[in-house]
């Protein structure tokens, strides 16, 4: 397939891929705490007949140098870039930090039809990263609607890792502490996916060591069948924070963090997740 890319600087940095002929479905693809353009991710999903935009949504010019306070018109702004272009169905498929902010659009844009929230959270946490003063503490929001900071979990840095600190450090007890700790914050903060009319895929793998996303997951699937929402979970007990697509290359090791998992688990899910990727999309498969 023919393919179109189109490198983007105003009013964010991306990279919209298309097929030539053009395309009904459009997908916005976001990355995690990265901060990166997931420009591999990307160009799989253009490979399938859709019209992919990866951003910088966080880290580039003009926004917050963390994921701190970053307004959801971000990813709005994104949509209607879809819309214009043609896109009739439109989906957002985000990892991690980047599945939280696709989750909360789809409740406050109902343009929004597929959500495909990889390794999600069910509510909203505090930055990670400075936000535009250049300072990480005291704790803020994540994500601001109509220049409002949502409510969010604070994270509780009484928390001290079992590991060495000498290698990477695995934080999902870090999150599940906080939980524990704010319990009484974590009613307002939870992500009312009930009130998002998008359908809704989740990928979620049971070892993921940066926090605990297929109990998140499945605190999403509950809330929106008790609504009577449509959900769909896919999950795999031995992969980590990082599922991968099929084509996509292995995910590098951090420094800094342990994501659990294996390769072999991660890219299992992934394979597993991608027929129902490309069924919610509307594309097939």
């Amino acid at each position: 397939m023919e393919l179109t890319e189109r490198e983007l600087t105003n009013p964010w940095e991306g990279v919209l891929i298309s097929p030539a002929a053009g395309a009904d479905v459009g997908v916005l693809v976001l990355a995690g705490s990265s901060g990166r353009i997931e420009r591999e991710r990307a160009r799989i999903l253009a490979e399938q007949g859709i019209a992919t935009l990866a951003i910088r949504w966080f880290g580039g010019p003009g926004q917050s140098p963390g994921i701190c306070e970053v307004p959801l018109e971000t990813f709005i702004d994104a949509v209607d870039l879809l819309h214009a272009g043609g896109a009739r169905r439109i989906g957002i498929l985000g990892v991690s930090k980047g599945a939280e902010a696709a989750l909360l659009t789809a409740v406050h844009d109902p343009r929004v039809d597929v959500v495909i929230a990889l390794s999600p959270t069910s509510r909203v946490w505090c930055n990670v990263g400075p936000g535009r003063d250049g300072e990480r503490l005291p704790y803020r929001s994540s994500w601001t609607w109509r220049e409002q900071p949502l409510p969010f979990v604070p994270m509780d840095d009484s928390w001290t890792a079992t590991q060495p600190t000498s290698g990477p450090v695995a934080i999902r007890g870090w999150y599940e502490l906080s939980e524990t700790t704010f319990n009484h914050l974590v009613p307002s903060a939870e992500i009312p996916v009930e009130k998002a009319q998008a359908d809704l895929l989740l990928v979620a793998g049971g070892d993921d060591a940066m926090w605990p996303s297929l109990p998140f997951a499945e605190q999403l699937a509950q809330r929106r069948r008790s609504a009577g929402a449509q959900v769909e979970l896919i999950a795999r007990h031995d992969a980590g924070h990082r599922p991968r697509l099929p084509g996509e290359s292995r995910a590098s090791a951090s420094p800094h963090f342990q994501y659990g998992g294996t390769p072999e688990a991660d890219a299992l899910l992934g394979a597993a997740a991608w027929p129902h990727i490309l069924n919610a999309l509307g594309t097939g498969g």
